[in-house]
């Protein structure tokens, strides 16, 4: 794909990704109800909408659509796509219910199993992270105006590239919901590593995010997660120079395999 293709295709996402949000808002300030999946996690109202209102966008756009609330493709009619979308319609669900505003949508283009563009909607903050191979990352903080600025290329001059410089102690961030002992054991040998150092706990890809912002250093996942959870964030951190290591293989994190439950992870600069 080229780049003004490319460029093309982030602009139509990032509208997307506001769409999405704004459904997702209207059922969090309201009285929602919470479901269950057969794994027991959580499913509202928001995720629903939100799903129907990415893939009603995302049609014309072209390539197939893999999304956490549509995981039931099998593998044997997948594993030849080329390019295709990879969608989280409401990432931190549990975020969600306790509304504490730690939730985003998620949309990411997969080529040939790397995520090449990324984009992270944080509704509640009206915030905007997005990146793609070869464009860089950026990050709006209030999408919303933005967009009546006119075309991509009208307001991305006016946002923030990824990373900001930032005088800080080694930061390292992980999930509120999600801390394993492994986590907690790479922390300690950072801190025989590094000394001073501060520890950011958050939910959902916002921990994506804050490495490719220049937040943190280093995101360690030793504990369960899905492709959809981590693909745009990876397009982001990898747009700004980041890396997202499977730990197991210490390569690239790779996408539309069989199992698509990721391995244990590292996101560093």
């Amino acid at each position: 794909m080229n780049q003004e293709k490319l460029l093309r295709s982030l602009e139509v996402v990032c509208e997307i990704s506001f769409k999405a949000g704004k459904e997702i808002l209207e059922i969090y300030n309201s009285d929602f109800g919470v479901e269950h999946k057969d794994d027991q996690s959580p499913l509202t109202e928001a995720d629903k909408k939100a799903h129907n209102k990415i893939l009603e966008g995302l049609k014309d756009l072209g390539f197939p659509i893999l999304s956490e609330e549509g995981r039931s493709i099998p593998f044997e009619e997948r594993k030849d796509w080329e390019y295709f979308w990879m969608v989280d319609p409401l990432d931190g669900t549990k975020e969600f219910v306790k509304r504490n505003g730690e939730f985003t949508v998620n949309i990411a283009l997969i080529h040939q199993q790397k995520a090449i563009l990324g984009v992270i909607y944080v509704p509640v903050k009206d915030e905007l992270y997005f990146g793609a191979e070869g464009i860089g990352a950026f990050k709006v903080n209030s999408f919303s105006s933005a967009l009546k600025k006119g075309s991509l290329k009208d307001w991305m001059s006016s946002v923030n590239q990824l990373p900001k410089k930032v005088k800080r102690p080694y930061t390292i961030v992980g999930s509120r919901s999600h801390m394993s002992k492994e986590t907690e054991r790479f922390i300690d040998n950072k801190k025989l590593e590094k000394g001073e150092l501060e520890l950011i706990a958050v939910g959902s890809s916002l921990k994506l995010c804050m490495v490719a912002e220049g937040k943190a250093d280093d995101y360690p996942r030793f504990a369960p997660t899905m492709e959809w959870d981590t693909a745009a964030g990876q397009a982001i951190v990898e747009a700004m120079g980041g890396k997202v290591l499977n730990w197991k293989t210490q390569e690239r994190m790779m996408y539309n395999r069989e199992n698509l439950l990721n391995d244990w992870f590292l996101v560093t600069v």
